[in-house]
């Protein structure tokens, strides 16, 4: 393992500690020992990437994630990203490039890590997912392996405060078996399966999570169907399209 994925590692792990955070992993035997592989997993927060991770660390392998350009503009996440060579994507000019450094990655050995959906879902349910891991896996015939993270949205996540200081916060990942995309199968009904996967790996997961709200205002954490407060897909759907429009009107003037 790399000297900066030690170190990543330890410093984490030293704040899991701190934190003492319920970390519970399942189903981290179906990461291969060795040899590239494809890790897709849901959104809910901005740390999943961190937990997902943590269960290839475990296994002595390092993830490369794809991740937005954006993120190596600030020069202490872009000190960080380039030395785990983590890959950014520019998907306003150049997304292309991204893909194939990644397909490159993998046929090197490496786990590239990957959010389908593509971004955080504010509603915290498995949304449709674009066939960029799919298609990837089948580029280069490379195993494919779902995945769901359950309660890191509760540390940090859109349209929420930031809750860096709360103790003993349980995150479940839970890892599916790894399979191969045949060479010939329609990327888009491979998507839609891997997808469905995903989503009963997440409700497994936020089966066997050992917590629940502390009260009325906590609920905001749990999906609508789960009888929680976060909004429906519906309602962040349009709120996201207005703070995109938003944008827009900003970047036009």
């Amino acid at each position: 393992m790399e000297p900066t994925f030690r170190v990543i590692g330890a410093v984490a792990k030293s704040w899991f500690k701190v934190m003492n955070y319920d970390i519970r992993i399942v189903g981290d035997h179906h990461i291969p020992k060795s040899g590239g592989a494809v890790f897709a997993i849901n959104h809910a927060g901005y740390l999943d990437f961190i937990f997902a991770g943590l269960a290839v660390y475990d296994r002595g392998r390092e993830t490369r994630y794809l991740a937005k350009r954006e993120i190596w503009d600030n020069r202490w996440a872009r000190f960080v990203m380039e030395r785990a060579k983590h890959v950014p994507v520019d998907r306003d000019n150049d997304p292309a490039k991204a893909f194939a450094e990644a397909v490159d990655a993998l046929k090197r050995g490496e786990v590239i890590g990957m959010f389908p959906e593509s971004t955080i879902d504010p509603s915290f349910v498995v949304r449709k997912g674009k066939t960029g891991a799919v298609r990837m896996s089948q580029m280069a015939q490379v195993p494919l392996i779902p995945g769901a993270v359950w309660g890191a949205h509760r540390i940090l996540t859109k349209w929420r405060p930031k809750n860096m200081t709360q103790r003993k916060i349980a995150i479940v990942v839970n890892i599916g078996e790894a399979y191969v995309v045949p060479s010939d199968a329609d990327p888009h009904r491979a998507t839609e399966d891997l997808m469905s996967k995903i989503n009963a790996l997440l409700g497994e997961a936020q089966q066997m999570y050992p917590q629940q709200p502390t009260g009325p205002e906590d609920t905001w954490w749990l999906p609508a169907h789960l009888g929680g407060t976060a909004p429906t897909p519906e309602e962040a759907d349009r709120r996201l399209a207005e703070a995109k429009a938003r944008k827009r009107s900003e970047d036009s003037n």
